[in-house]
């Protein structure tokens, strides 16, 4: 979706996708069923869909076969915000445990590469053309080592910008704590919850 076909151009867009793919595939684990037939068999109209990437015609099918086992009142909304309780007690689980914040969800040192010369030397062409395209970098003339860390530069920045964006998008603090407010919103604002919550937010 993002790195081949840049349908999600920006911050916003990729957050929301990392918001709504996470609660889904939980929703999945939740209920005991499996994600197959949700987005590895699309129908053959899914590309005139407002949203192909959730590949609506098979959620409608998720809501369709809960409502007809429960028997209770539910739709495409509730089905994200059942995921979103779990993913929230799991972030206020990982808080009461000395976890679960911003600087937990640090990307690894490898994942903003490329990490040695080596690495970059033997991918010039593509690293150089980054540094020229994305970042506004020219780096003719300039070292392996300089056109590292400036390319390192611009990822690590991006990467903070994501997370920024994402967490705004789950209803998180700046330092990845879900606010009061959030909790609220989902139903979860259970005093033992707030206590946790609470010591951990500005």
């Amino acid at each position: 979706m993002d790195m081949v076909n840049n349908q999600l151009p920006s911050f916003e867009d990729k957050a929301d996708a990392l918001h709504y793919m996470p609660m889904f595939r939980t929703w999945f684990g939740l209920q005991g069923l499996c994600k197959l037939c949700w987005n590895d068999v699309v129908p053959e109209s899914n590309a005139e869909a407002d949203e192909p990437h959730k590949i609506p015609e098979h959620v409608d099918n998720y809501v369709a076969i809960y409502k007809g086992v429960t028997g209770k009142p539910f739709d495409k909304e509730e089905l994200i915000r059942q995921s979103e309780r779990v993913y929230n007690f799991q972030r206020v689980f990982n808080l009461r445990r000395g976890y679960g914040k911003r600087i937990h969800d640090a990307q690894p040192y490898r994942a903003a590469g490329p990490v040695t010369v080596e690495e970059y030397e033997s991918r010039a062409d593509r690293y150089d053309k980054q540094l020229k395209e994305d970042v506004g970098f020219d780096p003719e003339g300039k070292t392996t080592e300089e056109k590292m860390a400036v390319l390192r530069k611009y990822r690590e920045d991006r990467y903070e910008q994501l997370v920024d964006a994402v967490y705004k998008r789950r209803g998180w603090s700046k330092d990845g704590v879900p606010t009061i407010e959030h909790l609220k919103d989902l139903g979860m604002d259970l005093p033992e919850v707030v206590e946790v919550v609470k010591q951990h937010l500005n």
